[in-house]
């Protein structure tokens, strides 16, 4: 399963962006796919992820309520919906896709990973 992740760049705070993660080489059905973002000198951690029917998704505590993530099966992509963007949720993003199934946060879960896109939000 190959993952490729685009959308990112660099805009104001208060702006939006709306990530998408490509899925080829499998299935999209058979996986949870998740969000993560590391910022220079940090850990990678979760933004958000979705269950293989899009049907549960979990939400970092920053994330709540600005973005949004979601999936079409049939176009195999998963979507990141940012909105009210800060300049703290500059990083790089990272899809991910793992067969667990059900809802999982930590990066070690994920066995697929994406290349990644960043975004910079400007104060």
């Amino acid at each position: 399963v190959q993952l490729q992740a685009s959308g990112g760049g660099l805009v104001q705070a208060g702006d939006s962006l709306r990530l998408s993660c490509a899925v080829s080489g499998g299935t999209l059905s058979m996986f949870t796919v998740g969000w993560f973002r590391q910022a220079p000198g940090k850990e990678r951690d979760v933004v958000a992820v979705i269950t293989r029917s899009g049907g549960r998704t979990y939400y970092a505590e920053y994330a709540k309520g600005r973005f949004t993530i979601s999936r079409d099966n049939a176009k195999n992509t998963v979507h990141l919906q940012m909105n009210s963007l800060k300049s703290e949720d500059s990083a790089k993003y990272y899809c991910a896709a793992t067969r667990i199934v059900g809802i999982v946060t930590t990066p070690t879960s994920f066995g697929f990973w994406g290349q990644g896109t960043q975004v910079t939000v400007s104060s």
